[in-house]
């Protein structure tokens, strides 16, 4: 089967097998993993930021981060179909009792956003703490937040006294889709989370960075929601080993996304990243007649189709994949 469905369903290469079984360990609580420090140190460089801690999940990251930013009771502004929002079960709401309102539309609204903020007004409404931003956009296709309007964004929340949160699950696949660098990224955020599970094709993992103040808070709320973790090196290892193969050669999952793009009848201009989704009326039928030949792709509600490049597609499988696709699409 040729898997479309989402680039969290790579496995492991025997390279980063072979990284993991070599790994060094310690006891990650006492903070006594070298393979988890390295890895940490590692990421925190690579993002400009004083510390970065490993979290066994992403939703895990950016509850740990945005709960940096927000208190009880405050809130925190994003787009309507943000991870935050949609996919993380409510679980910023339930556990650490922010409140949440949202835009419709770009991943990034700096004039919508400049109209929802609501300042400290004592005990009558809502105050906005913070904004996040997710780079890319996961439900956006795959889209590109561009640095200048994450600047400006920035900006905007210097002037008002708010905290940026940058949800960069993929925000590998924006650097190498622009050439941004990723410290360029994040300076303009306070704390931003990044995976190594998704396009970098890691078994598990992701880290949230900030400042050393914030992560050494970071590591007892990780702890206090049953995140700590013993001798994860060997987790850390696969991530050190992504970073080190897996993260130039995003380029090609691009490369095939635009490919099939181009079948399913979307502009590949309009495909910033490795997500394609298409437009349709019936998508439960495609996802269906697809996997009877041998191509697993999945529907977004009843209106579109979504196709995800990654790891462990070649450019023979994304061939055969919009021969199939264009088959039941024409």
């Amino acid at each position: 089967m040729i898997d479309l469905r989402s680039d969290t369903l790579t496995k492991p290469t025997a390279g980063m097998r072979q990284a993991m079984a070599g790994a060094e360990v310690g006891d990650d609580v006492y903070g006594e993993d070298p393979t988890v420090k390295a890895l940490e140190e590692r990421v925190a460089g690579l993002l400009g930021k004083e510390a970065a801690l490993f979290s066994p999940t992403g939703s895990m990251a950016n509850v740990l981060a945005v709960r940096s930013l927000v208190g009880v009771g405050q809130e925190v502004l994003c787009e309507a179909s943000a991870h935050i929002a949609r996919a993380e079960l409510g679980v910023h709401g339930a556990v650490t009792g922010l409140t949440m309102r949202t835009w419709v539309g770009k991943p990034l609204d700096l004039v919508t956003i400049q109209s929802m903020y609501a300042p400290d007004m004592g005990p009558f409404f809502v105050a906005t703490r913070a904004i996040s931003v997710e780079n890319t956009h996961n439900f956006g296709g795959g889209a590109v937040v561009p640095l200048p309007e994450l600047e400006a964004l920035r900006e905007f929340a210097d002037e008002r006294g708010l905290g940026v949160h940058l949800d960069g699950a993929r925000l590998w696949n924006a650097h190498v889709a622009t050439g941004t660098p990723l410290a360029s990224y994040g300076a303009v955020a306070d704390v931003v989370a990044v995976a190594l599970s998704k396009g970098l094709g890691a078994p598990v993992g992701s880290l949230v960075a900030g400042t050393a103040e914030t992560i050494a808070e970071a590591r007892v709320w990780r702890k206090r929601l049953g995140g700590g973790m013993r001798q994860v090196g060997i987790l850390a290892a696969a991530g050190l080993y992504a970073l080190d193969h897996h993260v130039e050669r995003l380029a090609e999952d691009h490369e095939h996304a635009r490919l099939l793009a181009e079948v399913c009848g979307v502009d590949p201009a309009t495909v910033d990243t490795n997500i394609v989704v298409v437009p349709m009326a019936d998508p439960a039928r495609v996802v269906a007649a697809a996997r009877e030949e041998g191509v697993l792709v999945s529907a977004v509600g009843a209106t579109s189709l979504r196709l995800v490049t990654h790891l462990d597609v070649t450019r023979s499988d994304a061939e055969k994949a919009a021969a199939v696709l264009a088959r039941l699409l024409g």
